[in-house]
């Protein structure tokens, strides 16, 4: 079995609907652009992006976020492993003349010229990586971003609570596989706060932000800045904390997400308390994927509660 990130991923993203449900866990494209504004306005910030930057995303599968980034900047490209997934992106992102799409053939932006980007982001993909990939992409992201450039970087949180709910159940997963096969390469992996900034900030990256209070760690670090320019990118990223970090309800709906898809838990429980937090942004990211989730289980839950 050829267990490459590129045979992998390609295979997971033969169809569009497949590539869809293999980046957000839903084949519906209009949950795929409301799970995008989210994480792209959480990019928006965190990078403080402009429509002067040229904006690089390591991961971009189908365009998921790049489709609602691409017109808040001058430039955006999109890099991926897997062809399969830059053909369903370029599709989604047809109607913007500003974007570039890459097919990566290792671990490294070959393609990708240095000291040429402004901002570079990966949301929901080094989760997916062995280490040492991990290590080489953020050393090569360090060569392509500008002198003053930052980077928004993200994976799993193994030291929260949920973090380590949802690892627990890698292994229980993996006890009940062919042992004689190697480990899907594209597993989820996780990282320690500790951990995750080491590697930035090894990979040459001055680390500005390192938010860790919920199921993911996301690190903002920056290339070559100055004291000055640190203190003022320091004080911004606490100022707008909220809108980048992940809250604790955000962090339980996670889990409680993670649960109903491994059947530890009715899809009605967690729909009853969503209904409790009904006014939140979070539960309004979140209900669009249960009740997807719960069209396609009907039998098994039985019918959709009444809102």
């Amino acid at each position: 079995m050829n267990n490459s990130y590129r045979a992998i991923w390609n295979e997971r993203a033969l169809t569009p609907e497949s590539a869809m449900a293999a980046v957000d866990g839903s084949s519906n494209e209009e949950i795929l652009r409301h799970t995008g504004r989210w994480s792209a306005d959480q990019v928006t910030t965190a990078l403080d992006i402009t429509d002067t930057d040229h904006v690089l995303e390591l991961g971009c599968g189908v365009g998921r976020i790049g489709r609602e980034l691409a017109d808040r900047c001058a430039h955006w490209t999109g890099v991926d492993i897997s062809e399969n997934m830059l053909t369903h992106a370029r599709k989604r992102l047809v109607e913007f003349e500003n974007t570039s799409f890459y097919a990566l053939e290792r671990s490294a932006l070959d393609k990708v010229d240095g000291d040429s980007i402004d901002k570079a982001y990966s949301i929901a993909v080094f989760c997916h990586m062995d280490k040492e990939d991990l290590y080489l992409y953020l050393q090569d992201l360090h060569r392509v971003v500008k002198p003053g450039g930052l980077i928004f970087v993200e994976t799993w949180n193994l030291v929260h609570p949920v973090g380590w709910r949802r690892w627990a159940f890698e292994p229980k997963v993996w006890s009940e596989s062919d042992q004689t096969q190697r480990k899907d390469v594209g597993r989820n992996q996780f990282c320690t706060p500790e951990e995750f900034e080491l590697y930035v900030s090894k990979a040459g990256f001055e680390v500005l932000a390192n938010y860790h209070e919920s199921q993911s760690l996301q690190i903002v670090a920056g290339k070559g800045l100055s004291e000055t320019a640190i203190a003022g990118q320091v004080a911004r990223l606490r100022t707008h904390k909220s809108e980048i970090a992940y809250s604790p309800l955000y962090a339980e709906l996670y889990a409680q997400f993670v649960d109903v898809i491994f059947g530890v838990q009715h899809a009605r429980d967690m729909f009853l308390f969503m209904q409790e937090h009904a006014d939140t942004p979070e539960v309004a990211l979140y209900q669009p994927y249960v009740l997807s989730l719960w069209h396609k289980n009907s039998e098994l839950w039985g019918e959709i509660p009444t809102p």
